[in-house]
């Protein structure tokens, strides 16, 4: 739903080719960095969040660590296990936005078309006339609200009442355009972060392919990719099996926390229902920057980043991927994305020079410490840094 990092708590509360599989280092072949790493999780996890999972890969090397337990007050302890699914939340753009580039590639659309010529009348013009277009769309320049932030999350109690939504994806772009413009489409040096984008890319997938936005996932991605522990749901629950249950403590620290694990996908749709395991969105990521899901000419236009903005120092965005230098500094800059919905915080990121690879999720994201902040930049700063 929202670029992870902990933006205002009012926001987040608010809120083919085979690849080879890679093989996981064996349990003894601990080295200073796994070592490092590991207790780095368990910080996380010492720090208030339940549950960690990580797959880190350098080449062929990998390292796969949990920590903590995947599921509370069952009687019974349910450790992390490194295969568990989550709901990746808004890591679902970068799949979403591969997608429509392989339509670009393909000549059913282009990147500056007006969504208006294959989307009539769900986006209004903007005061001056201006058509947003599908690359303002992929890089959020688009002006749009959030129908998310903006709107549903400014509700009462916003974060239960959305585990049963039953908004079509229209009428979240129809909350959106009711709140008006954040800004003319693609005026000057403006951005803002809108899952109303990725909702309309979502109908635009459906329009020019003439299937479900979950078809063309599985047909494009998922299958080809043979990530089996991926899904785009179309119901609240999580696939059978081993899985992360989410957590967060709505009312207050000490309060018994709610269990988020069910939550309808009509309350984000294509804007971050996405469920995973890392080492498939290491795989997604590997796949989408060795080129084998997208064209060097349209993989430059992913890359083209522009940066989010004051309030997010050190971090910028291009066609559905984001950019940090807030790892491991200004000279190794990483891409990929980032997550947050409800019960759940991932990251998966590889570094520029496509040496070093991460996956981390949690099971619990809008209410955690400053403490388990704080963990986790580091669990992510030792994994992509070097020594």
């Amino acid at each position: 739903m929202l670029p992870s990092g902990k933006t205002a708590v009012v926001a987040a509360l608010l809120a083919g080719a085979v690849l080879p599989q890679v093989a996981a280092a064996p349990a003894d072949a601990a080295t200073p960095r796994t070592t490092a790493l590991q207790q780095a999780l368990d910080s996380t996890v010492a720090a208030g969040v339940p549950g960690a999972v990580i797959e880190v890969r350098e080449g062929r090397k990998v390292w796969r660590g949990t920590s903590g337990v995947a599921e509370l007050g069952s009687g019974r302890s349910v450790k992390v296990e490194a295969g568990d699914r989550f709901r990746a939340g808004s890591v679902t753009k970068s799949f979403v936005a591969t997608v429509v580039l392989q339509l670009v590639e393909e000549g059913k659309v282009r990147l500056d078309d007006p969504v208006e010529r294959h989307l009539p009348g769900l986006v209004p013009p903007g005061a001056h006339g201006e058509r947003v277009t599908v690359r303002q769309l992929l890089n959020h320049t688009s002006g749009l609200p959030d129908f998310l932030t903006d709107v549903l999350l400014q509700k009462p109690d916003a974060i239960r009442t959305l585990r049963t939504a039953d908004y079509t994806p229209r009428e979240l772009v129809a909350l959106a355009v009711e709140k008006g413009w954040k800004f003319d489409p693609g005026a000057k040096g403006a951005w803002a972060y809108s899952n109303t984008n990725y909702v309309v890319l979502g109908l635009l997938v459906e329009r020019l392919t003439g299937h479900s936005l979950g078809q063309e996932l599985n047909r494009r991605i998922i299958h080809p990719l043979h990530l089996s522990g991926t899904s785009f749901p179309t119901t609240p629950q999580l696939p059978p099996g081993p899985h992360l249950n989410g957590y967060e403590w709505l009312d207050g620290p000490t309060a018994t926390p709610t269990d988020l694990t069910e939550f309808s996908p009509a309350a984000i749709w294509s804007a971050g229902t996405l469920i995973s395991t890392t080492h498939d969105l290491n795989t997604f990521f590997r796949a989408l920057a060795d080129g084998k899901l997208l064209p060097p000419r349209l993989m430059r236009e992913m890359h083209t980043m522009q940066p989010m903005g004051p309030d997010r120092a050190g971090r910028s965005y291009g066609l559905g991927l984001e950019g940090t230098i807030n790892y491991c500094g200004k000279d190794a800059p990483v891409w990929g994305h980032s997550g947050s919905v409800a019960g759940y915080n991932t990251f998966s990121f590889t570094t520029a020079d496509g040496k070093r690879q991460v996956t981390l999720a949690l099971n619990r994201n809008f209410t955690k410490t400053p403490e388990a902040d704080a963990a986790t930049q580091h669990v992510l700063s030792t994994a992509l840094c070097g020594d």
